[in-house]
């Protein structure tokens, strides 16, 4: 039992190291995306491949192999007695790693990583010119990796199926089409009825919001949030991002627009549920699996929790409303009933992180479309811009006038991140199937959440999700808060209940 545990604390040793420099490799994303001096971005690309390299290296290595064979067959899975079901899960989990990890080339890790730092600079720079042709070759690279990377981990039925498993575990490509396609025929429906009513007052909100003010309100609403200042920090960036490099170290962005004043809000509520998260992870098994987050769909059903059940319920603005008024007097006349109707107006637009709850999913379910058309080669990089405003006229009823508004609005695809953007419907159906076991065991949070109480709904997702860590695959997550699998239904009554009644 004893040289057991032994060994164990030596594998989560092992561990530790790697998610030390896993740790080095997100703090240098996030200069690279806030105070990083442009003209790094060539020596940044350089330190990023040979971190990423590096890491790879050690997660693959005979040491860490050998560690981890003296503690489960890696063949069958069967661990070796003496441990406790924690322990077991984080083996579980590290095993499934190792095995994933092997399969890619050492060299690939380089020549990857070196590219997609490349090209998140090109897109930086071709977004702000709206020059896709600029990008095309950049991302056209990238495109051909991402096959490769697909070939290389192996799949059953879709190359698709080896990226969405690298975000969501257990996840299929079958399983995504029939889910989406569900939602896809629920969403135009309510979408439609939405539309006979006819259109909302959104004029309160037509107004200059200084940049500085901005601010100062967002500094408020973390103050509300109550994110720890001593563990995190919030910046500016062109696409709002989370990252962690420790649960005590935590950075999230916003992005401000000063004729669009949610778009600042709604960026940090939504980076602060990813915040929450990681800062929620169980520190006593720091450096395994069981200190991770499951999978990005569970990662996004918190930051959407926070942007859309917490930061456009009604209590929520019955104690933040003051706060608004104050900053920008601008609303000191206006009627919080007024101001509310107009933060939910339905309206399909061009921009995925400003869309409103109905069409958001929509955003999501164009990009999977597009994103399995570029993996199995029915599509070209080249023909993207025009397929992309196809099926944005198709989902949305909109054409974007510029590629820049249209296929390069998302950093995603220039990080070579596809498999990624499914996740983010997936967090709107995790959002909802949670919140309705929430709502049952809490049914005086609306009470709460008025009074500007915020503590006890971090405190039940803690419990409930963030401590889990790995310890649970996503859906058997679902399953174990909910005791029922996930589907599109809790989402879709959530939504009709809200905009149709």
């Amino acid at each position: 039992m004893k040289d057991v545990q032994k060994e164990f604390q030596s594998l989560l040793k092992k561990s530790e190291d790697i998610t030390a420099f896993q740790s080095i490799f997100n703090l240098l994303g996030w200069d690279q995306e806030t105070y990083m001096p442009i003209g790094a971005i060539d020596v940044r690309s350089w330190q990023m491949a040979h971190l990423a390299q590096h890491i790879h290296k050690k997660k693959t290595s005979a040491h860490f192999k050998n560690q981890l064979s003296k503690l489960i067959d890696l063949k069958t899975g069967k661990t070796k007695p003496g441990l406790n079901i924690a322990q077991m899960a984080a083996l579980r989990e590290w095993r499934k790693d190792y095995i994933e990890a092997v399969k890619i080339p050492s060299h690939f890790v380089h020549t990857f990583s070196k590219a997609s730092s490349k090209s998140v600079d090109a897109w930086t720079k071709a977004r702000a010119n709206n020059d896709f042709k600029s990008f095309e070759p950049h991302l056209d690279g990238l495109i051909k990796l991402v096959r490769k990377k697909a070939k290389i981990l192996g799949y059953k039925d879709h190359p698709y199926d080896a990226l969405i498993n690298i975000f969501e575990p257990g996840m299929t490509t079958e399983k995504l089409t029939s889910l989406f396609s569900k939602l896809k025929k629920s969403l135009i429906s309510i979408l439609e009825e939405i539309q006979k009513k006819g259109p909302v007052d959104t004029s309160v909100l037509q107004a200059t919001f200084p940049k500085t003010k901005q601010l100062a309100l967002g500094n408020d609403l973390l103050k509300i949030l109550d994110l720890n200042p001593n563990y995190s920090r919030l910046d500016e960036s062109t696409h709002p991002f989370s990252t962690s490099m420790h649960p005590h170290d935590s950075r999230i962005t916003t992005r401000i627009h000063e004729d669009n004043l949610l778009s600042n809000i709604l960026s940090i509520l939504h980076e602060c549920g990813h915040a929450f998260y990681e800062m929620g992870l169980d520190l006593e098994y720091y450096g395994s699996p069981l200190s991770e987050s499951v999978s990005l769909g569970i990662h996004e059903s918190q930051s959407r929790w926070w942007e859309t059940r917490v930061g456009r319920s009604y209590p929520f603005w019955e104690h933040f409303y003051p706060s608004l008024q104050k900053h920008f007097s601008h609303f000191k006349s206006i009627s919080l009933d007024k101001f509310y109707k107009a933060i939910h107006e339905v309206k399909p637009s061009l921009i995925r992180v400003e869309a409103d709850e109905i069409t958001y999913c929509l955003h999501i379910i164009l990009r999977f479309e597009l994103e399995l058309a570029l993996l199995d080669e029915s599509l070209e990089v080249k023909d993207l811009p025009d397929a992309w405003n196809q099926k944005s006229e198709e989902l949305l009823g909109i054409t974007p006038p510029t590629d820049a508004l249209g296929c390069m609005q998302d950093i995603h695809w220039s990080m070579g991140e596809l498999g990624y953007f499914p996740t983010y419907a997936l967090g709107n159906l995790y959002a909802s199937h949670f919140f309705e076991t929430f709502e049952k065991e809490n049914s005086d949070y609306e009470a709460r959440l008025r009074s500007g109480e915020i503590s006890f709904i971090k405190e039940w997702l803690r419990e409930n999700i963030h401590s889990k860590g790995r310890f649970f695959m996503p859906e058997d997550l679902a399953i174990e808060v909910t005791g029922k699998s996930l589907t599109e239904e809790a989402f879709v009554k959530y939504l009709r209940r809200k905009y149709l009644h």
